[in-house]
């Protein structure tokens, strides 16, 4: 599946690797926020020592950063988008042409998977439809 960006997440991404050794697969650009799809296995380098790396890229940016690691199946892509939310397990249901993750989190990390204003979940959706055509992701 081949992912559209737009010029502003372009841009974001060429920031992003400009400060670190790490080019993001995908950008969502919010208002405040930019959430990073990285490559499997290159986390700690993308966050940096401390937190350096994502700090510095906030600054540039001047919005907060996300970062999500990047999979090959859908489950964990998903699963991952949801971090730190400590996930049980995800269930892809298709049903009349839609299909739907469903992610069992305890009920103590409910509101991380959720996140402020429901931005968290929001994500995941957003990331799982461009990069494995999941239609919603809900939690169980």
């Amino acid at each position: 599946m081949s992912l559209t960006l737009s010029d502003e997440a372009r841009r974001h991404i060429a920031a992003f690797a400009d400060v670190a050794d790490v080019t993001p697969v995908d950008c969502l650009v919010d208002d405040d926020r930019a959430v990073f799809v990285i490559p499997a296995g290159e986390m700690g380098a993308a966050i940096g020592p401390d937190g350096e790396t994502v700090e510095a890229v906030e600054s540039q940016l001047g919005s907060r950063v996300d970062l999500v690691e990047n999979a090959d199946e859908p489950a964990a892509f998903v699963a991952n988008c949801l971090a730190p939310a400590a996930v049980r397990n995800v269930t892809l249901s298709t049903q009349g042409g839609s299909t739907v993750a469903y992610v069992e989190v305890p009920q103590g990390d409910r509101g991380v998977a959720i996140g402020a204003g429901g931005e968290s979940i929001e994500a995941a959706r957003r990331l799982a439809a461009r990069h494995f055509d999941i239609d919603d992701v809900q939690l169980a």
